[in-house]
Order: structure tokens, then sequence, then C-alpha cells
């Protein structure tokens, strides 16, 4: 005994057997997108991280800049006066 299957039901499955075999490709590629669009994103934070770190750098490596410049009067008005308090050798 043979069972027969009626024929719009094999078509229905093989219409959707192409279907999900036609859009493999585009999904395939929306999946690639997405991931090189998170991958971007995230090269784009660890770029912006980067640059906020080199600002802090160079913002601490001005102030101490500045103040040495600052302390070089200080210290030789200290010397100074350090020198003209020693007294005289003879």
């Amino acid at each position: 005994m043979a069972e027969t299957v009626n024929s719009q039901i094999t078509d229905a499955v093989t219409q959707s057997n192409v279907k999900v075999v036609g859009e493999a490709p585009a999904m395939a590629m929306g999946t690639l997108y997405q991931s090189m669009a998170h991958s971007t994103g995230i090269m784009f934070e660890n770029a912006v991280n980067t640059q906020n770190q080199q600002n802090i750098l160079a913002q601490a490596a001005t102030t101490q800049g500045v103040m040495q410049i600052y302390s070089v009067d200080t210290v030789s008005d200290a010397i100074a006066v350090k020198d003209m308090q020693a007294p005289a050798k003879t």
C-alpha cells in the first residue's frame, strides 16, 4: 500500500525550502555587516579612550612643566639668600 502525498503539500514544502536556501546568502551578509559595524564601533570607542588618556598625560606634563618654571625663581632666591647670610671666608 503506497501512500501518496498531495502535490500541493510537496509544492509548499519545496517552495519554503527554496525560500530558505535563497535567503541564506542575504542573511549571512547581514550578519557579517552587523559584526563589522560592531567591531568598528568598538574600535572607535578604544580610539576615543586612548585620545582621552593622551590628553590627560599632556595636561599632567604641562602642569609639571609650569610648576618647574614657577619654582626656578624660588630656588634661586633661596640660594641667593643663603649665600648672603653665610659668613664671608677670608
